[in-house]
């Protein structure tokens, strides 16, 4: 598209009127009422069927049409500017050789925002396309500024969400919904829950050979499938140290069932563990202790938060864990007492526990 003598380049002007009219001569008038308007690019269509891929290129800020052109409809000429989304909301002055109030509504009605009797005075028309230009460029403006505080607020959404997945994945919902919504010290008693601890028997001669790469993918498949297993019994998963994994049920939302899930957990982890040793061809097997009674559960750290639980309970099982034995889950009395006849155990007898004395203690073996 070449630049018309005496007339600003379009990609630069302020200003960039198209006029389509089937008058070459009106085109030239034209032209010459706004050659001494140094910000007005000025393009003319004397075609009005090729108006329509004009307006693409041009990108007029606005439209001058004539009402009357052969083989054409200036009313549609204006529904079709308005229908079209490069031209939805470009100004459209309509010129015609007569004023007409029934004409003027009907144009105003199809979509144009203004009307002058052709020619018009010079000082008019310009005043008309400043008017109309400017009124469109504050438009594009605002449109820009919505556009940008929608992606702003879009990108504070995502950027929100994902700060949300992230404390998800240390922190069990309801506990990361009270923190967010500014619940002060996170502390909670729990008069009954059941506590799981697993260690993988064999890991420390595994890690004194394996890669970094393996070990740690070795360890990320292990704790995944146990954190699959948690999510499908509605356990808490509390923490990972090393090779041992920590769960508890029954927290942060009561359950009377929390020996029940802790158990079909258990016995999950250990058929997952000996499937993936044997796939893997390797010499680990998993040691299960679980425990149940009251705790304390609370949030600790503030650049760094941690959810954990204190208590007796909790040093129990621990002890059940590293008291028992490879490939079997170890129970104290009070997870059997909860469990009932629902589950089939092997009594092992009286036991001596590291600061706990002597203690009556089983191994779980599955379902009745």
């Amino acid at each position: 598209m070449a630049t018309i003598p005496g007339l600003p380049d379009p990609a630069v002007a302020r200003h960039r009127v198209l006029l389509i009219d089937d008058q070459r001569l009106i085109g030239e008038t034209v032209r010459k009422m706004l050659a001494d308007q140094s910000d007005v690019a000025y393009e003319f269509c004397h075609d009005p069927s090729a108006a329509a891929a004009l307006t693409v290129r041009f990108r007029p800020t606005v439209i001058l049409q004539d009402l009357v052109m052969p083989n054409v409809d200036g009313l549609d000429m204006v529904r079709a500017f308005r229908a079209a989304p490069e031209t939805a909301a470009v100004p459209i002055i309509v010129l015609s050789a007569k004023e007409e109030a029934v004409v003027k509504a009907q144009l105003f009605e199809a979509g144009a925002n203004d009307y002058l009797v052709k020619l018009p005075d010079r000082i008019e028309l310009v005043a008309r396309i400043r008017v109309h230009s400017e009124a469109y460029e504050r438009l594009i403006e605002r449109n820009a500024a919505y556009a940008a505080l929608e992606k702003s607020l879009a990108d504070l959404e995502a950027e929100k969400e994902k700060s949300e997945r992230l404390l998800l994945n240390i922190l069990p919902a309801e506990i990361a919904e009270r923190l967010k919504n500014g619940g002060g010290t996170i502390a909670d008693h729990f008069d009954s829950v059941s506590v799981l601890f697993a260690d993988l028997a064999g890991f420390t001669e595994f890690s004194q050979r394996a890669e970094a790469g393996d070990l740690v993918a070795m360890l990320d498949e292990v704790f995944s499938a146990f954190d699959a297993l948690a999510l499908e019994h509605g356990v808490e998963k509390i923490k990972t140290i090393g090779d041992a994994y920590m769960a508890v049920a029954g927290l942060p939302v009561r359950r009377p069932d929390h020996a029940r899930a802790v158990a079909l957990m258990a016995l999950g982890m250990q058929e997952r563990m000996a499937d993936l040793a044997a796939r893997r061809g390797l010499g680990l097997r998993l040691r299960i202790g679980i425990h149940s009674g009251p705790v304390v559960a609370g949030v600790i750290g503030r650049h760094k938060f941690s959810y954990d639980l204190w208590g007796d309970t909790v040093n129990t099982a621990s002890r059940m864990e590293s008291h028992g034995e490879v490939g079997r889950v170890h129970v104290a009395q009070s997870t059997r007492d909860l469990l009932a006849d629902s589950f089939r155990f092997t009594e092992r007898g009286e036991v001596t526990v590291k600061g706990k004395g002597t203690m009556r203690t089983y191994f779980l073996d599955g379902p009745a």
